[in-house]
């Protein structure tokens, strides 16, 4: 976990995120306090280019239109076919059948991570009807077939959010513990986290151990916050200030 921290600081990924409309600061501001660069560039006829050439690509239906939806087509299919690296965030998959049916095409330009709640996740499977709008109703550890299942498709990772998230690649899993209750109260801080895992699995090379540092990074930095704050007004700043200030993840609560 060290050595990517490290990797991370040296290769200053640059992330092309194609995200939604919530949370395109905080996904930002989090990309920068890691040391990775974001570009937030949604338009149809640039994203095919950029994500090219980006280190990373995030794609995340959270707001999607017919306008962006197009982006991400193009996006996704341009970063498969350059060996870019792309994580898909199935935001509210099941509940809506617009996004739903994008995500499960997006599938096929065989994304380097899915990563979601346990919900979402149940839902791309085909395994699941969704959430309740973007909250899971279903716990990490209820999604890990379905995870596995879904990995298995894709031949890329899946990481599942929750109270221990889950990473697998179909054949490894791996939990990570710790973060914050605060976290869910954030708006974007899970989508934040989709950007996380792209700068990690750029700057790694590996799906599995760039998702996990991800997380990682992310629980160390809202237990950080969590016990300099008191609430959620100002969790934010400080989680920024902690994902910043964090240069070793071997105190991370991450069993194999």
């Amino acid at each position: 976990m060290t050595a990517a921290r490290s990797a991370l600081s040296s290769a200053a990924p640059l992330v092309h995120c194609l995200t939604n409309t919530v949370v395109q600061t905080l996904t930002a501001n989090a990309l920068l306090a890691v040391g990775a660069a974001p570009a937030m560039v949604d338009e149809p006829r640039e994203a095919e280019g950029f994500a090219a050439v980006a280190s990373a690509v995030l794609v995340n239906v959270g707001t999607v239109n017919q306008r962006t939806a197009e982006a991400m087509r193009l996006a996704a299919r341009s970063a498969s076919a350059a060996g870019t690296p792309w994580v898909l965030d199935p935001v509210a998959v099941g509940g809506l059948a617009f996004r739903t049916e994008l995500a499960a095409e997006l599938l096929r330009s065989r994304p380097a991570v899915v990563r979601g709640n346990a919900s979402e996740v149940l839902a791309l499977a085909g395994a699941g009807s969704g959430g309740r709008g973007v909250d899971s109703t279903a716990t990490a550890d209820d999604a890990l077939e379905a995870a596995v299942a879904l990995a298995g498709r894709t031949g890329g990772v899946v990481a599942v959010s929750g109270e221990v998230d889950v990473v697998t690649d179909g054949t490894r899993t791996v939990r990570i513990g710790g973060g914050s209750v605060l976290l869910t109260r954030t708006t974007g801080a899970g989508c934040a986290l989709g950007a996380l895992v792209a700068a990690y699995v750029a700057a790694t090379g590996d799906p599995l151990t760039g998702a996990v540092a991800a997380h990682a990074h992310v629980a160390l930095a809202a237990e950080a916050a969590a016990a300099a704050g008191p609430g959620p007004g100002t969790f934010a700043p400080l989680w920024l200030d902690a994902l910043d200030g964090i240069r070793d993840l071997s105190t991370a609560q991450v069993t194999a």
